[in-house]
């Protein structure tokens, strides 16, 4: 059975993306159109590449995630640095190396541009700052003059991909000008609202519990204030739709425990992840009706 797929963000937790998907899969279900913020951009590029589940899985279990908190070099000691780069760059860490390892593995299914996909069946979300919009890619790429086809499918993720204040933006030329583009999660988390049109079942799976079941806000200083302010603005859009139109059609995985940036996540935790998902979405299936 054919279906599309919408992955929500989530930083490192995006590991329970991957398991959910191999459930999916073992389910006899295929993706026809996928999108994603963030995490679930890097996991929907995959798919949309042709990467099975487990061929996904052995990519993670190989990759070491502090190699991507790329540095600025500097002769200055870092904890002076990483204030020097967030003020001037806007970011902690360049996000150089995960470009480069997305684009990599693309490439060895012969994917570098959106051209190399198949029309429609990649979205990826980001946010442009400058302008104060969402970002649909490759949709929308010909309002800063570019075009889709020849766009580069790696360099789009690291846009969804680039968590303010963590990795440093990506900068976006235009004949406007630059426009400074972040984390497709500041405007929209879970872009289930891309697939408006019932072509076929869409099945979203989100990175959170339901919203009954989220802990209330606990705001007793400036820094909580800041957590909970991030957290509503992230969740506040995408909650709409799924309260009133795809609730039955959600994969919830709670993943509350680990950290969005926690980039020395071990093994046994990355297993974990995976195994939640995967154990989630099949509870999920044995019910699900289309």
């Amino acid at each position: 059975m054919y279906i599309d797929g919408v992955f929500s963000g989530g930083g490192i937790k995006g590991f329970a993306l991957i398991g959910a998907y191999q459930a999916i899969e073992q389910r006899g279900l295929q993706f026809v159109r996928v999108a994603g913020t963030s995490a679930g951009s890097i996991v929907a590029s995959f798919i949309a590449a042709g990467y099975r589940s487990d061929e996904i899985i052995r990519m993670m279990e190989d990759m070491e995630l502090g190699k991507f908190l790329e540095k600025n070099p500097s002769i200055l000691p870092f904890k002076l640095m990483k204030w020097l780069n967030l003020y001037w760059r806007l970011g902690l860490y360049k996000g150089g190396k995960l470009e480069e390892w997305i684009a990599a593995r693309l490439k060895e299914r012969g994917v570098s541009t959106f051209g190399d996909l198949r029309p429609g069946s990649l979205k990826i979300v980001a946010s442009d700052l400058t302008n104060g919009r969402i970002i649909v890619l490759p949709d929308d790429l010909p309002r800063y003059g570019l075009v889709p086809e020849r766009f580069s499918v790696a360099r789009a993720v690291l846009m969804s991909c680039s968590l303010p204040y963590f990795f440093e933006p990506v900068k976006l030329t235009s004949a406007e000008g630059t426009n400074i583009v972040v984390d497709g999660g500041v405007l929209s988390n879970f872009p289930i609202w891309l697939f408006k049109e019932k072509a076929r079942p869409v099945i979203g799976i989100k990175l959170s519990p339901r919203d009954e079941e989220r802990p209330r806000n606990q705001i007793k200083n400036a820094i909580e204030m800041y957590g909970a302010l991030f957290e509503t603005m992230k969740d506040a859009h995408d909650a709409r739709h799924v309260s009133s139109r795809h609730e039955r059609n959600i994969i919830f995985l709670p993943v509350e425990s680990i950290l969005t940036t926690e980039f020395d996540l071990s093994e046994q935790k990355k297993l974990a992840l995976i195994e939640l998902g995967r154990s989630r979405t099949e509870q999920f299936l044995k019910r699900w009706t289309y």
